[in-house]
């Protein structure tokens, strides 16, 4: 299923000098042609203009009302339900194992070794745990 977003834009006020575009007219035309084709590229589909009131401070307490060129454009994206794969990377994310958390002793000795990867661990990277009372651990190869 498709959902439709719209962006209105302000409509040029002043022409876009071009190679080969003269007078006003062409000018004008020129920043308009210049707008819709950007807007296009980013997939907007041109729809209308419209000639919109607004109104505007005049002085300290009086308003007055212009009118103001828009230009609006559409474009149809897909619903989030309809995208499989943003639900699944959410899904994955929640699933990977965190990063393992390296001690200084770790990351310090990580970089003494050449060619090592302090982000990795061993099994010689990690701390011995004590052993109960009366019993002695044996020693590991190093």
């Amino acid at each position: 299923m498709l959902g439709t977003e719209y962006k209105v834009l302000p409509a040029p006020n002043k022409g876009l000098k071009g190679r080969g575009v003269k007078g006003a007219e062409a000018r004008f035309a020129h920043a308009l042609e210049t707008l819709m084709n950007e807007m296009a590229a980013e997939g907007w589909h041109y729809l209308r203009s419209d000639m919109l009131p607004h109104e505007e401070r005049h002085g300290l307490r009086s308003t007055q009302t212009t009118y103001r060129s828009v230009l609006v454009f559409r474009r149809d994206t897909p619903l989030e339900e309809d995208m499989p794969d943003a639900h699944m990377s959410d899904k994955a994310a929640s699933v990977l194992p965190p990063e393992p958390v390296l001690t200084r002793a770790q990351a310090d000795k990580g970089k003494d070794a050449e060619g090592s990867n302090p982000a990795s661990t061993t099994e010689a990277d990690e701390p011995e745990t004590p052993a109960p009372e009366g019993e002695t651990s044996p020693e590991r190869p190093g």
